[in-house]
């Protein structure tokens, strides 16, 4: 049975609470509480970079299971790791000790999480070599955020931390059922950090002109795109995952989504007729780029939510814009 049998997260120690970004931000308190569903979010210091966090995340994983039974690591975290042009997977394959493992690098932003359960699923289907996968990913987004900065006000909830799943073809715990995955790239230019990249390469004027920061190219305009569409694509592959498992929306028992403003969250419940109850909210945690499904259900086990035979729907969006769903069956 192909499933996640464990799952670890990290976050470094420092937290920001909803008053210190309303100060930084100068939003009023109750709007990032509320509107922005922020009540405290972990940061960084420059001591720790996005493979540490990913590699903290992991190392729980690894004090239940041999190191040299892990034989694939996908890092599906932040593309904003500790260098440029970089694969963080081989120091974290190296850290961990994992010498029996290759790995590889997807990154889709925040979308990455369900759609890195795809990728090991198919993979274990495909390869009868392969036995366990192990799924780290680190954020270090929150260095990315300019509060000064209107323009990219939705993105004031991004937090720093580590998340990992470990993904095995013989797993008690849980079953990886079906995914959806829809991109509209017409958003490909709203959302990106402009300094840095081969258009706009490091310089004094780069640095002075604040262009190493997460920017909206035109809010306005995109949130008149992407309002009339959003909520109706998450709600489409999370539909098509629980069909193509065999399943009807109607059957999901819990929701793990990544961290949204509370107006989204709401709607994207109401539509699919679930009860708050029904969902894990990370107003405690923020948003941590592809990580958040991942935090969410580990969470969700921590507090011992699940029960045999409940149909889990883990589902994000990243910037550009993709819409991914994967759908998990509880077995304990």
């Amino acid at each position: 049975m192909i499933g996640i049998t464990h799952t670890g997260v990290y976050f470094p120690p420092r937290i920001e609470t909803a008053k210190e970004i309303a100060q930084r931000a100068e939003i009023p308190e109750n709007v990032i509480v509320e509107k922005f569903g922020l009540v405290q979010k972990h940061v960084s210091d420059s001591s720790i970079h996005a493979s540490d966090m990913a590699i903290q995340a992991a190392k729980p994983i690894l004090e239940k299971v041999d190191p040299l039974s892990i034989d694939v690591l996908i890092y599906f975290g932040s593309s904003y790791k500790d260098y440029m042009v970089w694969t963080c997977g081989t120091k974290i394959v190296h850290e961990l000790g994992l010498k029996n493992a290759y790995a590889f690098e997807i990154m889709n932003v925040s979308s990455c999480f369900p759609i890195a359960l795809k990728v090991a699923r198919d993979m274990l289907v495909a390869d009868d070599s392969i036995r366990n996968i192990l799924l780290v990913g680190g954020c270090k987004e929150a260095e990315l955020v300019d509060y000064q900065n209107v323009r990219s006000r939705f993105m004031f909830n991004f937090a720093d931390g580590g998340a990992a799943a470990l993904v095995s073809r013989d797993s008690s715990r849980s079953r990886v059922l079906g995914s959806c995955i829809y991109t509209d790239g017409s958003f490909h230019d709203d959302v990106r950090v402009v300094g840095g990249g081969s258009k706009h390469p490091a310089s004094l004027e780069s640095v002075q002109q604040r262009l190493h920061f997460l920017d909206v190219k035109d809010p306005k305009d995109m949130k008149q795109r992407l309002d009339p569409v959003s909520v109706s694509n998450f709600v489409h592959v999370v539909q098509e995952a629980m069909a193509k498992s065999g399943s009807s929306v109607s059957e999901i028992d819990w929701l793990i989504p990544l961290h949204t403003k509370r107006s989204m969250f709401r709607e994207l419940l109401d539509r699919l007729e679930l009860r708050e109850e029904q969902a894990i909210y990370l107003d405690h945690y923020g948003h941590l780029s592809a990580l958040d499904p991942c935090i969410g259900l580990h969470l969700g086990q921590e507090r011992q939510l699940f029960q045999k035979g409940d149909k889990i729907v883990t589902v994000s969006a990243g910037t550009g814009y993709t819409w991914a769903a994967t759908v998990l069956e509880w077995l304990e």
